[in-house]
């Protein structure tokens, strides 16, 4: 059968998954979007052939023509419209963050935990990405015997100026939050940031910060989350085991040797480094709601458990010092 979707929201992200869903994996197809700027979303709507604009994202939801939702709206929005779609009982997935607050993030899950059935998948892409799948496989095989050490780094060409510190823990290194815990199989059990000397490209803004994270079998990760690197867009993972390390290989497709240097491109964004991430993470989306199957993805735990790792990691940016992750019994929906 074919899936008819709703989005909401279709902004940059929106439309790029409006360009994967329509037509696209399953026979998906976008019957309805909602945007706060009405214009955009006329213009959206008319470019498939079988999409109306309307009113608002909870006309979206409340629509007989749509079968799932895709909420791709500004984060504080993300909470009312997802604890709708799962009041209708209608599969949603929503882009990170699930919310913007543990709170709100908790009361999603527990919505979903009295429905008595999974229905939201959040957007962590990275567990979609293959160079990642192999990074896991090669952890969870043993290739380097018991992991002890991660490194991270996250580097943004540069970010608009309405950009904040806090974003580059709660919009960027939450990534890598939820990276490591999937990776891993377990949660973050401490979090600490460090400022190291700041970047004179960074303007006023705290750049770069170095985030540790614990996790709960001691295994120590340290992130770096640098965005004004100039150069283009670069996310790096090395695992340190006993044996051996296994890293994420260099993204770049070819490489130059003339002159006497060798070079590689690097990915000028998101959008150019995680193409094929996307296209696998709404075709398998997909395929669990035609399929009427629990969504494979991160869960509305997972969206919270990240939440939760956020606000440690922005108390310990703020106040300074190591800060424990608290995080309350796992829920048997999501076990």
């Amino acid at each position: 059968m074919a899936l008819d979707v709703g989005v909401i929201g279709v902004g940059m992200i929106g439309q790029e998954h409006v360009r994967r869903l329509d037509g696209g994996p399953g026979g998906s197809r976008v019957v309805a979007v909602a945007d706060a700027d009405a214009g955009r979303a006329a213009t959206v709507a008319g470019r498939l052939p079988a999409a109306k604009a309307l009113p608002s994202g909870e006309d979206v939801i409340a629509s007989d023509a749509v079968d799932a939702v895709v909420v791709t709206s500004w984060g504080p929005t993300h909470e009312p419209y997802v604890l709708a779609c799962i009041a209708a009982g209608k599969p949603v997935f929503c882009e990170k963050p699930l919310a913007t607050t543990q709170q709100a993030c908790r009361r999603i899950v527990d919505a979903e935990v009295a429905a008595g059935r999974r229905l939201v998948q959040v957007g962590f892409n990275r567990r979609f990405d293959p160079a990642h799948r192999a990074l896991k496989q090669a952890v969870d095989d043993g290739t380097i015997g018991a992991p002890l050490l991660v490194h991270c780094a996250h580097r943004n060409a540069s970010v608009p100026q309405h950009y904040t510190r806090d974003m580059s823990i709660a919009d960027t290194a939450i990534h890598e939050m939820d990276q490591l815990r999937w990776l891993f199989g377990q949660e973050i059990t401490a979090a600490q940031v460090f400022t190291p000397r700041r970047s004179s490209r960074g303007g006023e803004l705290q750049d770069p910060l170095l985030v540790l994270f614990e996790m709960a079998d001691g295994v120590l990760a340290d992130v770096e989350v640098s965005v004004n690197v100039h150069y283009g867009y670069e996310i790096r993972c090395e695992v340190s085991g006993e044996s051996g390390t296994v890293e994420l290989a260099e993204p770049a497709p070819v490489r130059v040797r003339r002159e006497g240097t060798v070079a590689g491109l690097v990915p000028a964004d998101w959008r150019e480094r995680f193409t094929l991430s996307y296209d696998v993470e709404l075709r398998e989306w997909v395929d669990t709601v035609v399929a009427a199957r629990p969504p494979g993805g991160p869960s509305a735990w997972d969206g919270y458990a990240a939440q939760v790792v956020s606000d440690a990691a922005l108390q310990s940016l703020h106040a300074g010092g190591r800060v424990a992750v608290e995080l309350p019994e796992r829920p048997g929906l999501y076990r």
